[in-house]
């Protein structure tokens, strides 16, 4: 049992929930809480970390439901391969990056993708250009898996997808959604649309509703910074400007909602040339 937050491993933890560059180089991440860890492909775990008093009441709560069971399984997996790591509670609390922990944390590989790998038959791709709001890059996150998209890629300039806050809000969607983080993404859209992939650009330029074109074909869609939008050197790559209706005052919403609408739409469109009935 740990029992000293001077440890070296307290202190690795540390510096990869506060340290983008640490995670970089290391491409290792920590997640925390139950739900995300009972989610955590195996492949991927490195450490499991659980507090002394959550370890005493877990073989009561592993029952209770689902997610209980799958994070047993966790338990048992990082135990036989050696990586489970008991912690005092006032250990644990200098290790979470929570308010209120819950008691399990875990460092993780970090998935890696190519771009084939989000380059389905008819791929329907995410774009963002310097997204910075934690929580809207985890919620765009969640809605792609969700809506089906076949990838999401990133500008170097977006907030780290693997900080803890990011984490947290993706609910387990980043084990399960391919992505790239593009070093030069003007070249990466050039070589996307030498796929043969139509772009939509979410602008207030756009002169047509969302829901005026086809995405059933190779799609991606280019969302832009909270604040500033989409750049003129992006937009000036999108086949076609568009725009969601808006009543009242407001010009815009939420980088999130927004793509959420869009992917919504692309979703509703794809289910209906399938042929499925349960269209609305």
């Amino acid at each position: 049992m740990i029992t000293s937050r001077d440890n070296p491993r307290v202190k690795h933890v540390k510096k990869l929930n506060r340290k983008a560059k640490s995670r970089r180089q290391e491409k290792l991440f920590v997640a925390e809480g139950e739900r995300i860890i009972s989610e955590t492909p195996f492949s991927l775990l490195r450490e499991l970390y659980v507090c002394d008093t959550y370890q005493k009441q877990e073989a009561v709560n592993r029952a209770h439901s689902r997610m209980q069971e799958k994070l047993g399984a966790v338990m048992e997996m990082a135990k036989e391969k050696g990586i489970l790591e008991v912690v005092t509670e006032d250990v644990f609390a200098e290790m979470s990056d929570t308010e209120h922990p819950q008691g399990v944390l875990a460092v993780i590989e970090q998935p890696s993708y190519q771009l084939k790998d989000l380059m389905t038959d008819a791929p329907l791709l995410m774009i963002l250009e310097d997204i910075q709001d934690p929580g809207n890059l985890g919620t765009i996150f969640r809605t792609a898996e969700g809506a089906g998209v076949s990838g999401i890629i990133m500008s170097r300039g977006t907030v780290d997808l693997f900080s803890p806050k990011v984490v947290r809000s993706t609910m387990g969607s980043i084990y399960r959604m391919p992505f790239l983080v593009a070093e030069d993404l003007p070249e990466m859209i050039r070589s996307i649309k030498g796929e043969g992939v139509r772009l939509y650009a979410a602008h207030l330029e756009g002169k047509q509703y969302h829901d005026g074109f086809a995405y059933t074909g190779p799609s991606g869609f280019m969302i832009g910074n909270e604040g500033n939008g989409l750049s003129r050197e992006l937009t000036d790559y999108a086949d076609d400007l568009l725009r969601i209706p808006m009543g009242g005052q407001l010009e815009s919403l939420n980088a999130a909602m927004a793509a959420g609408i869009l992917m919504y739409e692309a979703n509703r469109q794809r289910r209906k040339d399938l042929g499925h009935a349960n269209l609305v």
